[in-house]
C-alpha cells in the first residue's frame, strides 16, 4: 500500500507531514511512499530530495488522492477537497473533532477512516506520537526567540567597558510542554526567568531548569490545579483574583511576558489584562501562544503584532511552528511515523486499525462508516499529578530544646558504648601482647583517632567532599614518609620515596579532577 502526503494549502502553512528520513522507514513497514509535487518546498524539502530517497512525486492533488491508499497531512483537508477525494480512503491529521463537526460529518460520510492526531491520548505509551507535543514544543523556543529579536537589548547581563547592561526578567505563565521549552530557552540565553503555574508539581521541574517559581499563597493552588490528560483545571473565581493580584505585582519589573495558557477546545483564559500591559516598561515584549483561541492578553490581536500606547510590543502569531518547517516537519513526520509503526504490528505495509489498542481507538474520530468520537476513557490512565509535601510543623522554641537534648543524648550514649567495646577490646588484648607491641599498638590507635579528625576538619569549599578527604589522606602519608626517608635502612628509604611518589600523584591528580569538575559548570 501507499502512504500520500498532501500539499498544505492553508495560507502561511510551510509544514509537511512526510520527510524524506521518515518516508524511508515507512519503507521498512512495507510501504511505498508518495508526495505531492512542491509539498516540502516550504520546509526546504525540494522535489529532488525526496526521489533521492525513493520517493514517488504526484503531479497534482487529484493524483495522489487516486495513488495513496493512506493520506497524511498537517492540517486537515477543507470541505471542498474532501468532495473531490474517492472514498474508504485512511486519513491521518489534525482534525480537531469537538471544533468540526462539519469535517467529521463529512469524513464519516466518504467513509474515511480517520485518525486525529491532536486526539493522541496523554499516556506514557503514547509519547512518541504526542504530535501535540512536539508542535508546543517547537512554539515555546519560537516563542523566545520572537521576544529576543523584538526586545531592545540583551537577555543575559554583561558588564563592559561601555556600561553595565542588566539582564532580562522573563515571565513564563503556564509550565506545560510550550512553558517548559519557553522556560529553558530563556534561562539558556542568561535572562532572570521566573513561572507561574496553577499546578504545584510542576514547581520542581521549573525550578531544576534554573528558573524560579512563582508561588501563590491560596489554599486552592495547592490541591485542584491539576486535571487529567496533563492539562491545568479550570480555576475558581477567587483563585483567578489571587492569580491576577500577583500578576500586577510582577508586571512592572518583568520586561518579557509569554503566556501559554491554553486548553483544546476551550476559549484561552484572560490573565494578562490591559491595566497590566500599562504597568510595563516601554520595550517591554508579550508573546501570546493562546491568540488562537483569543489570546491570554486582553490586548492581542490574533496573526498581528501590534504595539500599544506605551510602547508595549504585543506578538499574536499563530504559526510558530510553521516559522521553524524544517524542525517541525521532521518532529511531525516522526509522530506520524510511530503512528503508523502502531497501526501496522505485521510490518506488512498493510493499515490495522485495532479497536483494542488505547492509543488508536483515542485517535481514531471515524471508521466504517461511523463516527467514533468522542473515545472511551483509555484503559491506560495517564500518571497522576503528585501530591505537594506537606511541610513539617514547625516546633515552638521548648520543642526545638527538647528535640536538641534528646538527639544529643542518643549520640552520647552511642559514643561512650563505642568506648566501652573499644577498651574491653584493648584490655583483651593486653592479657595476652607483650609489652612492646602494646605501647606501640596505643601509639597507632591516637595517630589513627588524630589523623581522622583532622582528615574531616579540612574544608572542601573549593574541593568535593572525597578529593578533599583523600588529598588531606595524602599529605599525612607524605609528612610520614618524609620523616622515614632519613632511616638508615635501605628498604625503609625505598618505600618512602615511593610513598611520597604515588602520594603527590593523588594530590596533583585530585586538583585537576577537581578543576575539570568545576569548569563543567562554568559559562564559556
Amino acid at each position: 500500500m501507499k502512504i500520500g502526503a498532501l500539499r498544505e494549502k492553508f495560507e502561511g502553512e510551510a509544514r509537511v507531514a512526510l520527510t524524506p528520513e521518515s518516508a524511508q522507514r515507512l519503507n521498512k513497514l512495507g510501504y511505498d511512499c508518495v508526495v505531492e509535487s512542491g509539498a516540502g518546498e516550504a520546509a526546504g524539502f525540494s522535489d529532488d530530495v525526496y526521489k533521492e530517497a525513493g520517493v514517488e512525486i504526484a503531479a497534482d492533488e487529484a493524483a495522489l488522492w487516486a495513488a495513496a491508499d493512506v493520506i497524511v497531512a498537517v492540517r486537515a483537508p477543507t470541505l471542498e477537497q474532501l468532495d473531490a477525494a474517492p472514498d474508504g480512503k485512511t486519513l491521518i491529521s489534525f482534525i480537531w473533532p469537538a471544533q468540526n463537526e462539519e469535517l467529521l460529518a463529512k469524513l464519516n460520510e466518504k467513509k474515511f477512516s480517520t485518525l486525529a492526531m491532536d486526539m493522541v491520548p496523554r499516556i506514557s505509551r503514547a509519547q512518541k506520537m504526542d504530535a501535540l507535543s512536539s508542535m508546543a514544543n517547537i512554539a515555546g523556543y519560537r516563542a523566545v526567540i520572537e521576544a529576543g529579536a523584538n526586545f531592545g537589548r540583551f537577555f543575559t547581563g554583561q558588564v563592559t567597558a561601555a556600561g553595565k547592561v542588566p539582564p532580562a526578567k522573563v515571565l513564563v505563565v503556564g509550565a506545560g510542554v510550550a512553558g517548559l521549552a519557553a522556560i529553558g530557552a530563556s534561562v539558556s540565553l542568561g535572562a532572570i526567568t521566573m513561572a507561574f503555574d496553577v499546578r504545584p508539581e510542576v514547581a520542581e521541574q521549573i525550578e531544576s531548569m534554573g528558573a524560579e517559581f512563582v508561588f501563590l499563597d491560596f489554599e486552592e493552588s495547592q490541591t485542584d490545579g491539576a486535571e487529567t490528560g496533563g492539562y491545568a483545571a479550570p480555576s475558581s473565581p477567587e483563585f483567578r483574583e489571587k492569580q491576577l493580584e500577583k500578576f500586577r505585582e510582577l508586571a512592572p519589573d518583568v520586561d518579557i511576558v509569554i503566556t501559554t495558557a491554553l486548553i483544546p477546545g476551550r476559549p484561552a483564559p484572560k490573565l494578562w489584562t490591559e491595566d497590566m500591559v500599562q504597568m510595563m516598561k516601554p520595550g517591554s515584549v508579550i508573546v501570546d501562544l493562546a491568540a488562537e483561541k483569543g489570546g491570554n492578553c486582553d490586548l492581542t490581536v490574533m496573526d498581528e503584532k501590534i504595539v500599544s500606547e506605551n510602547g508595549v510590543t504585543i506578538v499574536g502569531y499563530t504559526d510558530f511552528p510553521s516559522k521553524m518547517a524544517t524542525q517541525s516537519s521532521t518532529l511531525y513526520a516522526t509522530n506520524i511515523r510511530h503512528m503508523m509503526d502502531d497501526l501496522t504490528p505485521e510490518k506488512d505495509g498493510t493499515p490495522f486499525v485495532n479497536m483494542e489498542d488505547d492509543v488508536i481507538r483515542g485517535a481514531l474520530v471515524t471508521h466504517d462508516g461511523e463516527i467514533t468520537f468522542p473515545p472511551p476513557p483509555p484503559k491506560v490512565k495517564a500518571i497522576a499529578a503528585q501530591k505537594p509535601k506537606e511541610k513539617a510543623p514547625e516546633l515552638t522554641p521548648e520543642e526545638k530544646r527538647a528535640a536538641e537534648i534528646a538527639a544529643f543524648k542518643k549520640q552520647t550514649k552511642s559514643q561512650v558504648t563505642l568506648l566501652a567495646i573499644g577498651g574491653a577490646a584493648l584490655l583483651a588484648v593486653g592479657l595476652v601482647a607483650p609489652a612492646s607491641f602494646m605501647q606501640h599498638f596505643i601509639v597507632f590507635v591516637l595517630s589513627v583517632f588524630i589523623g581522622f579528625q583532622v582528615i574531616w576538619g579540612v574544608a572542601h569549599s573549593l574541593h568535593t567532599p572525597l578529593m578533599a578527604v583523600t588529598n588531606a589522606i595524602s599529605s599525612i602519608i607524605i609528612l610520614g614518609a618524609l620523616m622515614q626517608i632519613g632511616s638508615g635502612s635501605a628498604i625503609v628509604i625505598i618505600l618512602a620515596a615511593l610513598s611520597v611518589f604515588m602520594a603527590g600523584i593523588n594530590i596533583f591528580g585530585g586538583f585537576m579532577v577537581t578543576r575539570r569538575m568545576l569548569a563543567m559548570f562554568q559559562k564559556s
